[in-house]
């Protein structure tokens, strides 16, 4: 049985400098899709602090727009109404 160190050497994967945690790679991730490597930063941000739940689900109905131009301001709606929607429920 080969150990994990020579598989990784034998596939030559290397490992993302950017990316020590696993927040880090989903908001590099999430940036890249968007379209939106300008605001990395915010993701990465965005993605250790926010709810992972509804920042799937804003990520999945923004990838679904096929018409969308500005892909980082229709996400940044999107999770601001799902948040405003949890709000919402929780208060009444």
């Amino acid at each position: 049985m080969k150990d994990i160190s020579e598989i990784l050497k034998n596939r030559r994967i290397v490992r993302d400098h950017r990316n020590s945690h696993e927040y880090q790679a989903y908001g590099n991730r999430l940036a890249e899709e968007l379209g939106d490597i300008k605001h990395r930063a915010l993701y990465i941000r965005m993605a250790k602090n926010e709810d992972r739940n509804l920042m799937e689900i804003a990520r999945i109905y923004v990838t679904s727009q096929e018409k969308a131009t500005t892909k980082g301001k229709l996400f940044m709606w999107k999770l601001k109404q799902l948040k405003d929607n949890k709000l919402n429920k929780i208060q009444n």
